[in-house]
Order: C-alpha cells, then structure tokens, then sequence
C-alpha cells in the first residue's frame, strides 16, 4: 500500500497558517532582544517563550505523547499520517489559544509567569514542531518508555523550575495560593 503525503502536507500548512496567523495578530516573529538561541534555561527570563526552545519544550513534547494516546485509542484506524495532522490541529489551536490576549493576562494573573507577554513566533512553531517529535516517539517506544518519558519531564521541570504541564494546567485552570507560594520558592 502506498504511503501518502496528504497529511503530511496538512501537518506543514497548519503550522504555516498558525504561524501566519500569529503574525497577523501581533505576536513577535522572535526575540525581541534580536538574537535566536536554541536553548533558553532560565524560566524567569523575559527570553522563556521567545527562543527555539526552553523548559516548557518539555510540556508540549508531552503534548504528542498524550495526543498519540488518545487518538489511538479513538481512531486507531486512522492512518498516523492523519492522527498526526489531527493533533497538529489541536496543538496549533492551543498555540492560538495560549497567544490571545485573554489568556496571557489570565497567566499573568494567576500564575508565576509575571511578565509573560506570550510566545514568539518562533517558540510557537517550535513548541508545535516538539508536540510532533513526541507524537512520532509515543509510535515508535515502547509504551513503558513513552509513559517513563512524560513522568521524567514532568519531574526534571517540578524539581528543577518548580513548574511543568500538570502545574501549568491547574494554576490555569483553578490557581492555588500554595502551589503559587511554592513556585516562587517561599
């Protein structure tokens, strides 16, 4: 049976459009300190969501480990070609949904994150390009290792930077004075 490069090529406009539109909307293309790094390491820097990649890499390769979970156990049947372009969609809709105005001030407002003003474009594509490494490791490890994986990330990013996905989705979703207390080490 041959392959085909249909959801491949979807995968590439949905990126290019998400990043289209992020631009339209105002995000900055990139740093605006000028300069592209591949790593930025330090969480409280205003250069965290603006470089290639940094702590919450992590989060969103979690992101395609969970997405190819899930859509196998949905749509097992479908093609991975198309469950990855499905999950593309719903990452590229978060990146856009994490880039509005609403949410930026809502983690601002709740969270640790201060002085977040959102996503370059460049981290936005990268963190979506990282959900798609972690989606095409969920296939090819062994389930052990893809939920080793998640648990190591998650822990590396609590113990090191007090934060991580399951952090990131509660002070969301319902913020708690503790939890914030912790992250910022009191």
């Amino acid at each position: 049976m041959r392959r085909s490069l249909h959801p491949y090529l979807a995968v590439l406009a949905i990126i290019v459009l998400t990043a289209l539109w992020l631009l339209w909307v105002g995000r900055e293309p990139m740093c605006k300190c000028g300069y592209i790094r591949l790593w930025q390491g330090d969480p409280m820097s205003n250069e965290s969501s603006q470089q290639i990649a940094d702590w919450y890499t992590f989060s969103h390769i979690i992101h395609g480990l969970l997405f190819y979970l899930g859509l196998w156990l949905v749509a097992r049947k479908l093609p991975f070609g198309w469950r990855l372009s499905i999950a593309t969609l719903i990452e590229c809709a978060w990146e856009i949904v994490e880039n509005s105005n609403a949410v930026i001030d809502r983690y601002r407002s709740v969270t640790i994150s201060l002085d977040y003003y959102g996503d370059s474009v460049l981290n936005s594509v990268s963190d979506v390009l990282a959900m798609v490494l972690g989606f095409w490791l969920a296939r090819v490890l062994p389930v052990w290792a893809s939920v080793a994986l998640g648990v190591f990330f998650e822990a590396l990013t609590g113990y090191l930077i007090r934060d991580g996905l399951a952090l990131n989705v509660l002070m969301l979703l319902w913020p708690l004075d503790a939890v914030r207390q912790w992250q910022t080490g009191g």
